[in-house]
Formats: structure tokens, sequence, C-alpha cells
């Protein structure tokens, strides 16, 4: 997928959104900046193709998303789902409270994915 410029809202909405991230948010960026993960690099609160991705790693093609309850079963979420995933990435998500009480166990399921996705390339 060739990068396109996200329009300038998008980008000062993303901004917004790193500095008013959620604790859930907060904790799983501090194990994954800095490719800190096992040397992949992730990016977090990027725009990207109209939606704002929660972290990003594109070596892999692998976006995280953590949630609150107002993600479940939502149609919305669904349809971005699959339109990232006609776009070739995978899509991880994780509930606040998962997140929260199990970073471990988030971190490997993670890992496991991005090693995956990269054996598969």
């Amino acid at each position: 997928m060739p990068h396109r410029e996200p329009p300038k809202a998008h980008r000062r909405y993303a901004r917004a959104m790193r500095v008013d991230a959620t604790r859930a948010e907060n904790l799983l960026w501090q194990a994954l900046r800095g490719s800190r993960l096992e040397g992949f690099k992730f990016r977090r609160q990027v725009p990207l193709d109209g939606y704002i991705v929660d972290f990003v790693c594109y070596a892999a093609r692998l976006i995280v998303e953590v949630d609150g309850g107002q993600h479940s079963e939502n149609p919305k979420d669904e349809a971005r789902d699959a339109h990232f995933a006609r776009e070739g990435f995978e899509m991880l998500r994780f509930w606040n409270n998962e997140v929260e009480t199990n970073l471990d166990g988030v971190c490997d399921h993670i890992l496991h994915h991005l090693q995956g996705r990269m054996r598969s390339r």
C-alpha cells in the first residue's frame, strides 16, 4: 500500500489522542516503544487510510488495537478490520483490562503474531 499523506485534521486528531491515551494504551506503548519487543518498530496513534490505529508495525503489517467496552461487537470496527485485511494487515484487539492485568501475556501474543508474519513473508 503506497503511503498517502493523511489529511491535516487526521494528523491533528492523532496527535491529540497520543496526549490523551488511556492507561492501557500507555502501558502497552511502554512495552512496544523504541523497538523493545524483539526489535520490532511500532508507531502509535497513526492516521492510516482515513482511520487512526492505536499501534502499527509496518514491517510485519500488524495493527494492534486496545479497546474499551464501547467496541464490543461494533459494526464500524468490523468494517475497519475488513478494510485493513484487504490491505494486507493483520489486526489484533485487546481489551483495556487485559492489557492492564496481563501485559506480559499480551506482549507474548503480539510477538507470536509478529514472528509468524515475518516468517510468511
